[in-house]
């Protein structure tokens, strides 16, 4: 593949307690683990991170296909829950994206909705790997 646009941001400090920062400056966080997991809390963490990449990635994926299908999706929006759980040898993710297209007919939607999931780099990059549930709301 060639990319057609790369981004780059390093993280610093101590892992889910440090900091992470874009070369473009454009997005600066600091981290930390949360409260739930006996963390101090009060800092971003790397499953935000990953739902509002995913959120934003299926979001203008839904938005493409939609414009190709000549289907008017104005007032939509993509939620991302990012779980973070153990699995064998370590942690793991799982996703749901909870999908609102109002004012379109459901089995409209349902297509536009599969047909993103083909489209979208975060889907295709975790397809396979993490489960992906789509949920239509």
């Amino acid at each position: 593949m060639q990319a057609l646009y790369e981004a780059k941001a390093t993280a610093t400090g101590s892992g889910r307690g440090g900091r992470v920062l874009s070369s473009d400056g454009a997005l600066t966080a600091d981290l930390a683990v949360p409260t739930s997991l006996g963390g101090p809390g009060g800092g971003t963490n790397p499953e935000q991170l990953f739902a509002a990449g995913y959120a934003a990635c299926f979001h203008s994926a839904l938005q493409l296909v939609a414009r190709k299908a000549k289907v008017r999706v104005q007032d939509s929006q993509v939620s991302a829950v990012v779980g973070l759980g153990a699995v064998e040898g370590g942690y793991g993710l799982s996703v749901t994206l909870e999908i609102s297209v109002p004012e379109v007919e459901r089995s409209t939607v349902d297509e536009l909705v599969a047909a993103a999931h083909q489209v979208c780099p975060y889907s295709n990059a975790t397809r396979g790997n993490i489960d992906v549930d789509l949920v239509v709301v």
